[in-house]
């Protein structure tokens, strides 16, 4: 009788390997799905990723609180689901988007993802300028510095 009990305890899905697609799990409701988001952001991105991504995730929540229609609400839970399951995964860094994904885009969200490619590249190359500029202004220090000396 005892073994099984201990059958009956033992989990019943597969554990994630990187790589491939998770498993379809039960969904999880709002709250829980939102705090776990929060939890793996923290774990897992950095800081400025983790501002960027608590803010949408936030925004994205906020605006689909009032949702009614049952279907949204699945699809929008599931996708949410995929991208913790993603993210806990590390093979999400170097993916690009699939081109099916792409396809069923409206041309609203397309646009939305072009603009959001242009900020992430304008922030990278401001962050190279700022270290160049960094790097110039401590060789002119360092240069000045070494004149007064002399």
């Amino acid at each position: 009788m005892r073994s099984s009990l201990r059958l009956l305890a033992a989990p019943v899905t597969q554990p994630f390997r990187p790589g491939q697609r998770a498993p379809t799990l039960a969904l999880l409701p709002p709250i829980p799905l939102y705090r776990r988001l929060l939890r793996i952001h923290r774990k897992k991105l950095g800081a400025e990723e983790r501002i960027f991504g608590d803010t949408y995730l936030k925004a994205e929540f906020r605006r689909h609180r009032d949702i009614e229609n049952p279907l949204h609400i699945v699809g929008f839970l599931t996708e949410w689901q995929q991208y913790a399951q993603q993210l806990e995964g590390d093979d999400w860094k170097d993916r690009k988007i699939e081109k099916d994904l792409l396809d069923k885009m409206s041309d609203q969200q397309v646009g939305q993802l072009y603009e959001l490619m242009q900020a992430i590249q304008k922030r990278g190359r401001d962050s190279v300028d700022e270290e160049e500029e960094g790097t110039i202004s401590q060789a002119i220090d360092d240069a000045t510095a070494g004149i007064k000396h002399s």
